[in-house]
């Protein structure tokens, strides 16, 4: 199963981006963000968030990561 938060650092880490950034992005603190990282699953509407200041399709992820669990 994918683990969210540690395929959202390590997507940060590849773009170059910090948890500064990110925290300033969602408008929130940056232990939010480590928090995040933490986290095996988000609510849909951070994920969406997330994505979108990331420009990267988590949804797509989590589709295909479940596809080849069936």
């Amino acid at each position: 199963m994918l683990h969210i938060g540690e395929a959202i650092q390590e997507l940060m880490k590849r773009q170059g981006k910090t948890s500064t950034w990110l925290a300033q992005a969602l408008c929130c603190d940056r232990t939010n963000v480590y928090n995040i990282y933490r986290r095996s699953s988000l609510d849909t509407l951070l994920l969406r968030r997330v994505s979108k200041v990331l420009h990267h399709d988590f949804f797509a992820d989590l589709s295909e990561d479940l596809q080849k669990e069936m």
